[in-house]
């Protein structure tokens, strides 16, 4: 028998009844570094933003990001978009047109400079206006067609809870586009007024004025 490393020597010391040998110590893992998230943009924080309407509550996404770009893992699945972070939405409706078609960084550049107007007029954390906005500009009714023998009749329908984030968050972005248009305005400066103006309910908010609009039709095809 060769005495080479691999090689197999038998215990010289007697084993006992109850031994296993010697017990080797092994030192402990450190424990992994955690490190804080910082606020959105550097700024605004995450926590203490609420949501009062309890059945929007479970499709806005409002945990803490460390970047707002999820790089299209969530794209091509079902019901994913709910894990998606409020601000990313909104940046990807922002993200239509010759300007902005493919510009994330642009979207989310004029998401900030949203945010600095709102937190320059009103101290209240812009993440949580943007929160209320969603919430005011939210339909809880739409019209859907039915078909009777041949003749088509509207019908009103409830809007389930994931299609209303959905359409509020595109009006939002749809508003402030559409009021940049052919505008000495920046865009910036007209999704801080959209937002401010559907966080308040008002109706000369372009979502929040889609929305009626659309309740209201609804309610006539009842």
């Amino acid at each position: 028998m060769s005495d080479g490393p691999e090689s197999y020597r038998p215990r010289e010391d007697p084993i006992e009844e109850g031994d296993s040998g010697p017990v080797i110590q092994r030192p402990e893992a450190p424990a992994a570094p955690t490190f804080p998230i910082p606020p959105l943009f550097g700024k605004y924080p995450f926590e203490g933003v609420e949501v009062h309407d309890p059945g929007l509550a479970p499709y806005l996404y409002l945990h803490p990001s460390y970047a707002m770009h999820t790089e299209g893992r969530l794209s091509g699945r079902p019901f994913q978009k709910n894990r998606m972070h409020l601000v990313e939405r909104l940046a990807n409706c922002l993200m239509k047109g010759a300007k902005f078609t493919g510009k994330k960084s642009k979207a989310m550049t004029t998401i900030r400079r949203a945010f600095d107007e709102l937190a320059a007029a009103d101290p209240k954390n812009p993440l949580q206006r943007l929160v209320e906005a969603v919430e005011n500009a939210a339909p809880r009714e739409e019209v859907t067609r039915l078909q009777f023998g041949g003749i088509s009749v509207p019908r009103a329908v409830d809007a389930s809870p994931s299609r209303r984030v959905n359409v509020a968050i595109r009006n939002i972005a749809l508003g402030a586009i559409q009021a940049s248009h052919k505008s000495t305005k920046a865009i910036h400066s007209c999704l801080a007024n959209e937002i401010a103006l559907a966080a308040k309910g008002d109706t000369t908010s372009f979502a929040v004025g889609r929305k009626e609009e659309v309740e209201r039709v609804a309610q006539s095809a009842r």
